[in-house]
């Protein structure tokens, strides 16, 4: 027997979501996505809509028809032909995109950028409950010869290049005394040495979440990437010790941060401002290699790929690398893994062996 009612309480439709409760919903959307998230999903709805709207004359909206994906796909995605590398997108259509800065210049865009389009076009159905294109067998079809396409051109989705112990210590270098460059210092150690925190997780670090030991610090994740709902778990203290441990040390003291969160702002005559964004943390990364000298693509990412590949470089067994990074998947670690230790590999020196000196 259904429960009496409270008079007073309006009832509700269990089929469909009322507007206040569709408002929270998004609101929680919102507050448990990073802020880089929330503006890579934002730059792609914008693109879709430009683009959707230039192409077929009509309002975007979801759901997307099937054939509407597969167009997006022909038009971004590069194919080999008689002639050179093709692409279906019109050149008029392409410079109306830039002129409304949808996009930043006139080509067809990187593989990674056309997967991560669709990506969200696809997260945008399933969230919204509507049938999604992008999981339809011949979408999925398209998608993996478009890879493999890419592949045998020799074309792999693009990666930042990986800022190992050398290139770390260059930019370490170029840190000086100041307060900038003790906050820098520190904040691209603590990043590294940690076990390549991600942008979100350096500006998270707080004087609550990171205490100070005997040998160095510990710095407690209550949440990260892989651990979005922040789960207990054994691996979250993750250990800052040696020169990293010492550069917060100098950092803490010249800065007189007694709390809250650790990597601020430096104003203008050694005034501390505001905790840094996640952005800021990029800002600095690509600041410090460019005073090094540094030439590649770097990004705030390389300090997480340089850590796995010194680690692979040094034999550190994968378990123990994977304990410090906190990577859910053995796959995505395994390809800095193996790039750092490949010169390392005995296989690769059986002419050197002692018992075949005579060849």
């Amino acid at each position: 027997m259904p429960l009496k009612l409270l008079a007073s309480l309006p009832l509700l439709d269990p089929q469909t979501l009322d507007a206040q409760a569709d408002a929270a919903v998004r609101g929680l959307l919102r507050e448990g996505s990073s802020a880089n998230t929330a503006s890579s999903y934002r730059a792609a709805i914008r693109y879709w809509t430009a683009w959707f709207e230039l192409r077929y004359g009509r309002m975007f909206a979801l759901p997307v028809p099937e054939a509407a994906v597969i167009q997006f796909v022909v038009d971004h995605a590069q194919r080999s032909t008689d002639h050179g590398l093709k692409w279906e997108l019109p050149l008029a259509l392409d410079r109306e995109l830039v002129r409304l800065k949808a996009k930043g210049r006139l080509g067809a865009p990187s593989l990674n950028t056309l997967l991560q389009r669709l990506s969200v076009l696809s997260k945008a159905h399933e969230l919204h409950g509507h049938p999604n294109p992008c999981r339809s067998a011949t979408v999925r079809e398209l998608l993996s010869k478009t890879r493999r396409a890419y592949a045998r051109r020799g074309v792999a989705p693009a990666r930042k290049e990986a800022l190992t112990r050398e290139p770390l210590q260059a930019m370490l270098d170029t840190c000086d005394d100041t307060l900038r460059g003790k906050r820098d210092r520190a904040l691209l150690l603590f990043a590294w040495a940690s076990g390549g925190r991600r942008r979100s997780e350096v500006v998270r670090a707080t004087m609550e979440n990171t205490q100070r030991t005997p040998d160095g610090y510990l710095y407690t994740m209550a949440q990260s990437k892989t651990n979005q709902a922040g789960a207990a778990r054994a691996d979250d203290q993750k250990p800052i010790l040696g020169a990293a441990a010492l550069a917060l040390d100098g950092w803490l003291a010249a800065s007189g941060i007694r709390q809250g969160p650790i990597f601020r702002r430096v104003r203008r005559g050694g005034v501390i401002g505001e905790p840094l964004a996640a952005a800021a943390v990029r800002d600095i990364v690509l600041e410090r290699c460019e005073l090094a000298g540094l030439d590649g693509a770097f990004s705030a990412h390389s300090l997480r790929s340089g850590f796995v590949t010194e680690a692979g470089r040094r034999n550190i067994p994968l378990g123990d690398t994977m304990a410090m990074t906190g990577h859910a998947s053995v796959a995505t670690v395994m390809g800095y893994f193996r790039a750092g230790s490949a010169l390392q590999s005995p296989a690769a020196r059986l002419l050197d062996d002692p018992q075949d000196s005579h060849l």
